[in-house]
């Protein structure tokens, strides 16, 4: 029996993941569900964030009947590990059992622009049942343009009882115009924070002022030099380091509206869809100008176009970098920030100038910025004793993210008794130095990879912000 024969090679290796993996597959498909879940745990011991191994454990549970924690799992996922597409493709499925159409289509969307090879007739036309395109098609009187050779129209309706039938010009327009304003519904934010909600980052800040505030605020100034406002700008370091947080407060520092793409908001299944969503956004941004556009995981849409199999994902990024070089319209007044924790994966088109030719690297918040975000954790919070300074010294290499997972902690644990005594539980220092030492700071695995690149793969100088950070610049 195969799996009799996997479990005997896996006695001989215990700790050989990828066999692991295959035995923990080979489990589900005899239903012993205990037994691959065990396997699957195995690996995460391993590597915590294998995520084929997290996507298994969230199949197991689905099936055991947990669809809802099995969710829960794939949304941190994907987040962790946003292109792994089977993770998408499975939180699709689970997420139209639950009814959602809308969003399993665009699960689904994601997975099949990540990797093809997992595209689902099946699981399309459920979607559509379920209320997803379907559903869009019927208010609209007529059904999906199938894509043929040389169709540009891919998407767009017709009417399936009459295809050479003139289309009603004010129905197009009076279209266009309602999602004109259901993107602008979906996109543009208000930017309530400035620079005062952002704890540390001194030195990320004033390279913002110099590089984007001033010129935004001085533009008359700068265009008697030649130099318009805007511009693009590269936000790279670890995770949970505050890159989107200081995305957001720099459009509230010049007062400008600011607009945040997901992934999954250009991805599209259908050809050249892709590229018309990104189009659309950069034209919503214009017409919002002064704006800030921020690229969240920007690697993702940026990758190396010589890491691509297929010439769809190469169609998309040549699209982005004709809208950063403003060959669509006038980028002016513009800000596109792009935020990544993997800037190696970037195709270098992206970093020449007039694109991403400012790069700014955010580190993990040093001593005095761990203080500062500590108090501003603590604020709000019935605390009692927090000493920040203390918890500073004992937090270094944490992000702020980890910082918030300390307090998160010790706040369930006050949550905790507050709900056995009836009263309102202070979180304490002692609650808070516990909850040091069972978090782990997560910025020590990103600089073991940085370190790599920055020292074999810098011939550019690109990560030399790293080598100085590391104490490795000579």
């Amino acid at each position: 029996m195969e799996l009799d024969a996997l479990r005997t090679a896996l006695a001989a290796s215990p700790d050989n993941v990828p066999l692991l993996l295959l035995v923990a597959n080979a489990c589900i498909d005899q239903f012993s569900l205990d037994e691959a879940q065990n396997y699957y745990e195995r690996v995460i011991a391993l590597d915590p964030r294998q995520p084929e191994a997290r996507t298994g454990i969230a199949h197991v549970l689905n099936l055991k009947g947990r669809g809802s924690e099995a969710i829960l799992r794939l949304e941190q996922v994907c987040q962790d590990s946003p292109r792994h597409a089977p993770a998408w493709m499975l939180r699709a499925k689970l997420i139209l059992a639950e009814g959602n159409a809308t969003e399993a289509r665009s699960h689904y969307e994601q997975a099949v622009a990540l990797d093809p090879t997992l595209a689902d007739a099946d699981l399309v036309t459920r979607i559509d049942q379920a209320g997803g395109r379907a559903d869009s098609s019927r208010r609209n009187g007529g059904r999906i343009r199938p894509q043929a050779a040389g169709d540009s129209q891919a998407g767009a309706y017709y009417d399936p009882d009459d295809e050479n039938e003139e289309e009603d010009e004010d129905f197009f327009l009076d279209s266009e115009e309602e999602s004109d304003a259901e993107m602008e519904r979906e996109f543009v934010q208000k930017a309530d924070i400035s620079f005062a909600q952002v704890g540390g980052m001194d030195r990320v800040k004033e390279d913002i002022r110099m590089k984007i505030l001033y010129p935004m605020q001085n533009k008359d100034l700068f265009a008697a030099y030649g130099k318009k406002a805007g511009g693009g700008v590269l936000l790279y370091g670890p995770p949970g380091c505050g890159k989107t947080l200081i995305s957001r407060a720099t459009a509230g520092e010049i007062k400008a509206k600011f607009l945040s793409i997901g992934l999954h908001q250009i991805l599209d299944m259908w050809i050249g869809k892709s590229e018309e969503k990104l189009h659309e956004i950069f034209a919503l941004a214009r017409r919002n100008a002064p704006c800030v556009l921020f690229f969240d995981e920007v690697d993702a849409l940026a990758a190396d176009r010589k890491d691509m199999r297929t010439s769809a994902g190469r169609t998309l990024i040549n699209q982005f970098l004709a809208e950063m070089d403003g060959t669509s319209g006038s980028n002016d007044g513009l800000l596109v920030l792009g935020a990544t924790n993997a800037p190696w994966h970037l195709d270098s088109a992206f970093l020449r100038p007039g694109r991403f030719d400012r790069i700014l690297f955010v580190p993990p918040p040093d001593e005095p910025a761990r203080e500062e975000i500590i108090r501003l954790l603590s604020e709000g919070k019935p605390t009692t004793g927090i000493d920040a300074a203390a918890l500073a010294r004992k937090t270094k290499d944490f992000s702020g993210a980890d910082l918030k997972a300390v307090f998160d902690q010790s706040i369930e644990s006050a949550l905790t008794e507050a709900m056995k005594t009836g009263k309102i539980v202070p979180v304490t220092q002692k609650e808070l130095l516990l909850a040091c030492k069972q978090v782990k700071p997560s910025t020590r695995k990103w600089f073991e990879s940085a370190k790599n690149y920055a020292l074999y793969a810098n011939q550019s100088g690109f990560y030399d912000d790293i080598l100085e950070y590391l104490g490795l610049k000579k």
